[in-house]
Parts: C-alpha cells; sequence; structure tokens
C-alpha cells in the first residue's frame, strides 16, 4: 500500500479520529505542494513522495492543529521539513550541460548513469495549480522549467527553501523566517547569497510575465494545447510535422543557433545545429518514423515519442522530450530516456498500435 493510499485509508477509518473530515482541505493543496516540492528536490517522483509523507504527517497532527497558522501555512512548514530530511544526503541532481562540455555527435555514447542523477521532468497537471491569479500562475509556470529547477540544485537546502518562498511563491520574509524557525535578517541574508548564487550560473530568480528564468522571451504554450496562442500552436504543429516526417531541414529552422540536446541519463549533450543534425542522421537515425503525443510537461512543450516497432507492429516509446522554446524556436531538446518510469506518469501508453497501413506493409 502506498503511502496515500495509506493517508486515504486511514482517513477512512473512521471520523472520530484526528484526521476526521480533513482529508478534502488536504488535498486541495496537493497539486501546489508538488509544486514546491518538486523545486526542492528536482524529481516528480521525489516531490509525490514527499506531498504524500506530508499529507501523512498533517492528517496524524491535525488533532494538535490550534489554526495559529493558515493549514497551507502549516502544510508549507511540514513540506519544507520533508524536503530538508531528503535532502541531508547532501547530492544533488543535475542536467548534463551542468556537468561538462558540450559533446560531439560523432563521439562514443557514454555509459548510462543513476535516474537519481538527473533532474527530472513533471507533468503540468501534477505541479501547476488549475485556477488562480493569471500572474501566480505564470509565474508557477516559469518556475519548473527545467533550467530553473536544475539551478535551484546549486543552492544549499535553506536557501532554495528562502529563494522559493519568497521569489516564487510571494512570502514575506516575516513568514518564512517564522516557517523555518529562524530570523528576519538570516532570511534575507540568505536569499542575498542565493540570488548571487542564481546570477553566478546566468539564471534570474525574478519571474517576470512573458520571460523565462534566464530573461529570454517565451513561446511556452500554457497547461494545455487548447490554451495555446495561434504562434505556440503553429510551432507544435512545424515541429511535429518535421520530426514525424524527419525533414532535418524543417526541423533546423526550428532551432535557435546555439540550440542544445541532452539525453538523459547519458551524461551527453550537443550544442548546435551542425551537432544536432549530425546526430540525428548518424547514432540518431533510428528516431525516423518516430510518432509524438504531445504533454504538458515543466510548463512548456512536451512529447512523448515513440519509434518505430522493428518488428513492424506499431512503435514502442522510447523518450519523454521536453522543449526550451525562445523567442519562437527551440532553444533546447531535453530527451528523457527513462520510459519505464515517465511514460506511466504522463499517462501515456508504453506502445502505439500499428496503423492499417503500417500493418499491410509489414504483412
Amino acid at each position: 500500500m502506498s503511502v496515500g493510499q495509506s493517508t486515504r485509508a486511514a482517513v477512512a477509518a473512521g471520523p472520530a479520529g484526528p484526521g476526521g473530515g480533513i482529508e478534502e482541505r488536504l488535498e486541495a493543496h496537493r497539486a501546489e505542494l508538488t509544486g514546491y516540492c518538486y523545486r526542492m528536490l528536482g524529481s516528480a517522483f521525489e516531490a509525490e513522495d514527499a506531498v504524500q509523507e506530508t499529507m501523512v504527517r498533517a492528517w496524524r497532527g491535525a488533532g494538535g492543529f490550534e489554526g495559529r497558522a493558515s493549514l497551507r501555512s502549516w502544510l508549507y512548514r511540514i513540506a519544507t521539513n520533508v524536503c530538508l530530511d531528503s535532502l541531508k544526503a547532501g547530492r544533488r541532481r543535475a542536467r548534463p550541460m551542468d556537468l561538462s562540455p558540450a559533446g560531439r555527435a560523432d563521439a562514443m555514447l557514454p555509459d548510462r548513469t543513476p535516474a537519481a542523477e538527473w533532474v527530472e521532468p513533471v507533468p503540468d497537471v501534477r505541479a501547476l495549480p488549475s485556477s488562480g491569479d493569471p500572474a501566480d500562475v505564470v509565474v508557477s509556470r516559469e518556475s519548473i522549467r527545467l533550467a530553473f529547477v536544475a539551478a535551484l540544485q546549486h543552492l544549499p537546502p535553506r536557501q532554495r527553501a528562502v529563494l522559493i518562498l519568497r521569489e516564487v511563491l510571494a512570502w514575506k520574509a516575516s513568514e518564512t523566517a517564522e516557517l523555518l524557525g529562524t530570523t528576519v535578517a538570516s532570511v534575507n541574508s540568505a536569499l542575498q547569497r542565493a540570488r548571487a548564487t542564481l546570477a553566478g550560473a546566468g539564471v534570474s530568480s525574478s519571474h517576470e510575465a512573458g520571460q523565462t528564468p534566464s530573461g529570454a522571451p517565451t513561446s511556452g504554450p500554457a497547461a494545455a494545447p487548447a490554451a495555446m496562442d495561434r504562434e505556440q500552436q503553429l510551432l507544435l504543429e512545424r515541429y511535429v510535422d518535421a520530426f514525424e516526417r524527419y525533414d532535418l531541414d524543417a526541423l533546423t529552422e526550428l532551432l535557435h543557433q546555439d540550440a542544445t540536446l541532452s539525453m538523459p541519463p547519458y551524461p551527453m549533450w550537443l550544442r548546435g545545429h551542425e551537432q544536432i543534425r549530425a546526430w540525428l542522421t548518424g547514432t540518431g537515425r533510428e528516431c525516423e518514423g518516430s510518432r509524438l503525443l504531445p504533454v504538458a510537461a515543466n510548463g512548456t512543450l512536451g512529447f512523448g515519442q515513440y519509434r518505430r516497432d522493428p518488428a513492424g507492429r506499431g512503435h514502442r516509446a522510447w523518450a519523454l522530450q521536453v522543449l526550451e522554446v525562445s523567442a519562437g524556436r527551440v532553444s533546447g531538446l531535453n530527451s528523457f530516456l527513462d520510459v519505464q518510469r515517465l511514460f506511466p506518469l504522463f499517462g501515456l501508453p508504453l506502445e502505439l498500435p500499428a496503423e492499417p497501413s503500417e500493418f499491410e506493409q509489414a504483412t
């Protein structure tokens, strides 16, 4: 039984218990808490575990909750402690470009490394509020972008918490100090150090509407394809068309000149048209004939990529693509290959059946 299942089972055991009647109030905060824990931990799976543990602790402690703070503030305090406990081991998740210089398309593919080393993608629906002030929704969306979440991992855990609470969630210094059991002066000092660290990494901690965390204008989508504007929809359509036809001229036109390609869990990455195209015509040639299914990931465009089944019977899951977009072009193509874990998380099947024409050709 999962932690979440045990929480529901405990609540269902009877209203006389300490958590009687509180389950719906706790669940109303699940998405925003998941977003918070994801920024802290860099993994959707660890974030969900942290939120489930938060819910268990909250339910068990509900009888002693005296209402001196809001339920939301109390939950954030519990979630922060859960995340800080998880981060005591000192390990830091990263992206390939955080660890080494750009590689070459003709280099030998290195060995895979453990999933725990990488910043992982998160579905929008699990980490973003479904409603609220439009400006707050924009900030929430920008602050789960892969580049920003990866930059947060450079910060010590408590500085990370301070920056997220103050800059992303707009908590007051006094509220943050109370949550962390420290002083306003300590919070302000931690925030200044965190800002300086992010600035040194080339990332801004301020999320102005219409900008990515690095300050570049963005054309990222809203939570669902139906909410995209026409420019964003055209970019989506052009990318899918070019990739599925494997028209590398058309695909290259959609990329920034210094666009990057990464493929966790391989610790390699490429930069620029020449290297990306060389990869797609060389080692990555088996991507020809792929199908793409759109998903909402990390506040931007994402796709489940399916390669052709060698037996000719449909397509098999290959990668969860998360695109980084700026100024109407793709600046980063991140292909996460751990499909056995990621596709179920995003509600994607692991196989697509053959279309009639494909089956007829195969037989």
